[in-house]
C-alpha cells in the first residue's frame, strides 16, 4: 500500500470512509466486518464524524477497531455548532466514548460555523495537550478559509478534507496547489462520486478496460496521481474493499489522463468549493 505522511504519521493513501454507516441496525454486522477487513488489507486510516448517523458511525467504528487500535489511524470530526471552547471538549468526550478509545489521531472541524476559528483552534490545542487528540485539522475549507486560519499564526492544521473526484475538480485551481506548497495533505471524500454516474462514464470505462481493472479503481488512481492526496472511499462489500486496496498500485498513463481530462476538464478559473 502506498503511504504518505499525515500529522507526522505514515498513513495509507487510500483509507476507509464511514458516511452512511451506523444508520440501519441490520447492516451493523456487515459494516463492522467491512472495516475490519479493510484494516487487514492495509486500509488502516478510518474517517468518521459525530454527524454520521448522529454518532452511529462512531459506534460501528468503535466496535470494528476493538483489538486492532494500534493498526488504525483514526479520524473524526466535530459539528460546527459544537465548535466552541466548551462544546469541542464535550463533543470529543462523546466521540471517544463511542469509539472506545482514549485518543483520536486526527480531529477535524467539519465545516465553518458560528464560532471564531481562534476559539475552535484553542479548544483543539487544549485537547492535544491533554492527549485526547493527536493533531487537528479542518474539512470543507476553501483557500480563503485556510488563509484566515494561517493568518492566526498557528501552524497546527494537519489536513483539509474536501470533495474531490473527476466530477469535482475545482480544488485543483488554487486550493490543492496551496496545500501542496504548504505540505498539507488533502483528504478527498466521495472519491468515487455519488449516484454511480461517474463510474458509468465511457472515459473511465475505457481506461478501466485497457488496464483490466474497474472504473472505481481508475477514479482512485486518478486522485493519487496528485502528490499529497488521500482518498477515503466507503465500501462494505468484501470485493470492493479488495479492489480499493489494489487501486493504490495502479499507474495511469498520459493517454489515460488525457482521456479523463477530455471528459472532465480541469478548472480554468476559480470555482466555489463544492460540498455534499
Amino acid at each position: 500500500m502506498r503511504t504518505l505522511e499525515l500529522a507526522g504519521v505514515s498513513v495509507p493513501a487510500i483509507g476507509q470512509g464511514t458516511w452512511r454507516m451506523g444508520e440501519v441496525a441490520s447492516q451493523r454486522r456487515a459494516e463492522v466486518a467491512a472495516l475490519r477487513q479493510g484494516i487487514e488489507l492495509g486500509l488502516g486510516l478510518i474517517d468518521t464524524a459525530e454527524m454520521y448517523g448522529e454518532g452511529g458511525a462512531e459506534l460501528v467504528v468503535g466496535e470494528a477497531i476493538a483489538g486492532l487500535r494500534e493498526q488504525v489511524f483514526l479520524v473524526s470530526k466535530v459539528y460546527p455548532h459544537n465548535a466552541s471552547r466548551q462544546g469541542v471538549a464535550a463533543a470529543c468526550a462523546r466521540s471517544l466514548k463511542r469509539l472506545r478509545t482514549e485518543r483520536i489521531d486526527l480531529y477535524l472541524l467539519h465545516w465553518r460555523g458560528q464560532y471564531p476559528l481562534a476559539e475552535t483552534v484553542e479548544a483543539f490545542e487544549r485537547l492535544r495537550e491533554q492527549g485526547k487528540i493527536g493533531r487537528w485539522g479542518v474539512s470543507n475549507f476553501d483557500l480563503d478559509d485556510l488563509q484566515q486560519l494561517h493568518d492566526l499564526g498557528v501552524a497546527g492544521c494537519a489536513t483539509n478534507q474536501v470533495l474531490y473526484n473527476p466530477e469535482a475538480r475545482g480544488v485543483e485551481f488554487d486550493l490543492l496547489p496551496w496545500q501542496q506548497r504548504q505540505g498539507m495533505p488533502l483528504m478527498a471524500y466521495c472519491p468515487l462520486g455519488q449516484g454511480g454516474q461517474l463510474l458509468r462514464h465511457p472515459a473511465l470505462r475505457q481506461v478501466a478496460e485497457a488496464h483490466g481493472v474497474t472504473p472505481a479503481q481508475v477514479a482512485l488512481a486518478w486522485l493519487l496521481r496528485q502528490s499529497g492526496v488521500i482518498a477515503i472511499p466507503k465500501a462494505v462489500e468484501p470485493a470492493h474493499l479488495q479492489l480499493n486496496a489494489e487501486a493504490a498500485g495502479l499507474q495511469l498513463s498520459a493517454a489515460d489522463l488525457a482521456l479523463i481530462d477530455a471528459a472532465y476538464p480541469a478548472p480554468a478559473g476559480k470555482q466555489a468549493l463544492q460540498m455534499v
